[in-house]
């Protein structure tokens, strides 16, 4: 099959481009993020300096709303997969739910959010 040279000269381009993207996010550092794993809702809506309790955050993580780490300085950050297709990340968190954990992994910024694909979380 002969491809024209339009279609080879977009094949090469597309594959260029992913390249380039994948060595961006491969080039993202890690950094360690210190706060407290707690109900997304509660985080915005009530303004939390921390958790209420454990059982909160493990009730609110259970009936589906995403867990988020409430950083010392207050950012938030949605923990998301590194992968695709994405899965939740409530599973990896509910052992830390409403506690405070030491969070490392890679940083993503779009829009004034911040994410992280955890690589490593233990309890503080």
């Amino acid at each position: 099959m002969k491809l024209s040279r339009i279609a080879l000269r977009s094949a090469v381009i597309l594959t260029m481009a992913t390249v380039a993207l994948l060595g961006i996010a491969a080039d993202t550092p890690s950094v360690t993020v210190k706060g407290y794993v707690l109900d997304s809702a509660c985080a915005f809506t009530k303004d939390l300096a921390k958790p209420i309790s454990k059982e909160c955050a493990v009730s609110c993580a259970k009936a589906g709303s995403p867990l988020v780490i409430l950083a010392e300085d207050g950012t938030i950050y949605w923990p998301i997969a590194g992968t695709t297709p994405a899965t939740g990340q409530n599973d990896k968190l509910l052992p830390f739910a409403g506690i405070k954990a030491t969070v490392t992994g890679k940083v993503y910024e779009r829009g004034g959010s911040k994410a992280i694909v955890i690589e490593k979380i233990t309890a503080q």
